[in-house]
């Protein structure tokens, strides 16, 4: 059961890895094929230059607190 857990796990990471790169393609001021879910000071300074965009989620720091302060709702 814990192999089938690991193995669904990687499948997971790799997916999203990939669509990662799609959107740092896309959107390259954010550093999204790097940042793995933390936030990086590349990240926040695309944040801060550029917005946010329909793929940030709303309800995780830094964007929370950016919205809740009326700051760039982005794209």
């Amino acid at each position: 059961k814990s192999v089938a857990v690991a193995v669904a796990s990687l499948i997971a990471k790799v997916y999203r890895d990939n669509v990662m790169k799609k959107y740092a393609s896309k959107d390259p001021y954010y550093d999204f094929e790097n940042n793995a879910c933390y936030v990086t000071k590349k990240h926040v300074e695309g944040l801060r230059k550029h917005g946010i965009t329909p793929i940030h989620r709303r309800d995780f720091e830094p964007i929370k607190s950016m919205i809740k302060r009326g700051g760039n709702n982005g794209q």
